[in-house]
């Protein structure tokens, strides 16, 4: 119960911002995790990105605002966050399909998305297979790119990223380059940080760093380790998706500050066999 309370607080936060700035801070500090795995996790609860969620809410109290024929619709837009009218018009007709000036009109269609809650509901008939592991910290030599704070927008980067490192041979470069006992090519997500989040390619090595690439250190951890095989990349996206929804909130543990790993044994896009790595510490 505590884990859906928190959650719970979480999207009060937002309700509470809508009109005015949303800190996503404080939202993911009401979670009790960090601003990318708050989003991380929501999208994968709530099947929207937290971005989309909030403008669906936005241009939803817009439309109510709109109809009560009190407010200009230069008015609406900034108390919802948008400087600019055009900016404006596009959300709106984005989500309701006509322009703000056509709210006001009797007879028009409107959508309206409700508040989002959480509760825990009866899943999980499949089984999940995990295992515990304490990991000292450890060298990666790959490359990398910066990450959005919208992390939506990595779902179209980080592909483009791994297209391009298989077809410009990065990423057999990295294998030759693999000499501990760790045997995989890793994608991180680094963000540890407010900061400076970003993504790697790599390969655990204690081989000098090649020209071009460049190094990372992996902190000591406690991980969540869980095994998959299957079709790239819908195969691991389910298996994260049944991560955040199905075990973390009964599993006695909540994320830590650290990266998330998806640790690829066998990178055939049609039958890869991959584990995800989640950063995890035991709950108060």
């Amino acid at each position: 119960m505590e884990w859906i309370e928190r959650w719970n607080g979480a999207m009060k936060y937002i309700e509470e911002h809508l009109a005015g700035e949303i800190d996503y801070e404080e939202a993911a500090k009401a979670a009790c995790c960090s601003v990318y795995h708050f989003q991380r996790m929501f999208g994968y609860m709530a099947d929207v990105s937290l971005g989309e969620y909030i403008r669906r809410r936005r241009m939803s109290l817009a439309a109510v605002d709109l109809r009560n024929r009190e407010e200009k619709i230069i008015d609406v837009a900034l108390k919802y966050g948008y400087s600019s009218p055009t900016a404006f018009n596009r959300a709106f007709q984005s989500i309701h399909g006509i322009p703000p000036s056509m709210a006001k009109e009797d007879g028009v269609s409107l959508k309206s998305y409700p508040p989002l809650s959480f509760k825990i509901t009866v899943k999980g008939a499949d089984e999940m297979n995990y295992r515990i592991e304490q990991k000292e910290a450890f060298r990666v030599v790959g490359v990398s790119q910066p990450m959005y704070k919208e992390i939506e927008k990595n779902f179209a980067s980080i592909p483009r990223m791994w297209n391009q490192a298989a077809e410009d041979g990065t990423i057999p470069r990295l294998v030759g380059l693999m000499n501990t006992s760790l045997k995989g090519v890793l994608g991180i997500s680094a963000c540890c940080t407010e900061d400076n989040w970003r993504y790697y390619i790599g390969v655990p090595s204690t081989a000098p760093v090649p020209e071009g690439m460049e190094e990372y250190t992996v902190e000591a951890f406690t991980w969540a380790v869980f095994p998959g095989t299957g079709d790239m990349p819908q195969s691991i996206q389910r298996l994260e998706q049944r991560i955040a929804t199905e075990w973390l909130p009964t599993s006695g543990y909540e994320y830590a500050n650290g990266p998330d790993i998806e640790f690829y044994i066998s990178p055939d896009p049609q039958n890869a066999s991959y584990e995800v790595w989640v950063p995890v510490v035991k709950k108060d």
